[in-house]
């Protein structure tokens, strides 16, 4: 899943590139391009292979799960802004991928493609990365008789593995770990969706409205 994601990526990037799009396009194109099959793969193949993504990744909510997300939500902003101190502390002052890309967007597009970007932060990542890692993963796992613990272990480092940002790495993984409690606690995929959309909000609201600031 991770390799085809990539892949796509990669070769969107490169046609791109050949062809002599607008820098904008290649952007945001380019990190939208993984979504494609982080996301998809996870529905098409619990559609073609097992219950249906309802089902099988957990897309349902309930008012208990709603209240689950809201509290992990300000529980990992927390966790995420004292690791970053940590993490400051330790390596130095420290940026994201998405900042970087962020600010590239705004030299390509102005503030109109960066609100963009924004959004897609807040909305597009949180959907497509929990389909892949508390959904898709998450599930296979707990199917496959790994245990709660390990399960949760596995599926935050594969969250926190696949952003590639070494110096981040403490704080992802912490995400990972909170997110993989909702989803074990509630069951609602959509509730970590929550969760996640809330822990992204904040750094989104900080590229948009360009001021100095980590991604969590």
């Amino acid at each position: 899943m991770v390799i085809g994601a990539f892949g796509l990526s990669t070769i969107v990037i490169v046609s791109m590139q050949v062809a002599q799009a607008p820098t904008l396009v290649v952007l945001l194109v380019g990190s939208v391009a993984p979504w494609v099959f982080l996301g998809g793969y996870p529905l098409l193949i619990t559609k073609l292979r097992g219950n249906g993504p309802v089902i099988d990744l957990g897309l349902t909510l309930r008012w208990i799960d709603l209240v689950w997300a809201v509290a992990a939500g300000i529980v990992g902003l927390i966790i995420a802004s004292l690791l970053a101190l940590l993490t400051t502390q330790l390596v130095g002052e420290f940026t994201s991928t998405g900042a970087e890309v962020a600010e590239q967007v705004r030299e390509a597009g102005g503030t109109p493609a960066v609100l963009l970007f924004a959004v897609l932060l807040v909305v597009g990542a949180p959907v497509v990365e929990e389909l892949a890692f508390r959904g898709l993963l998450f599930n296979s796992l707990r199917k496959r008789g790994i245990g709660v613990v390990w399960t949760l272990v596995i599926s935050s480092a594969a969250f926190a593995l696949i952003h590639f940002e070494p110096t981040r790495l403490l704080v992802l993984v912490a995400l990972g770990l909170v997110l993989g409690i909702v989803r074990w606690r509630t069951g609602s995929l959509l509730a970590c969706m929550l969760t996640h959309a809330m822990i992204n909000a904040p750094a989104a609201l900080v590229l948009a409205l360009g001021l100095p600031g980590v991604t969590p």
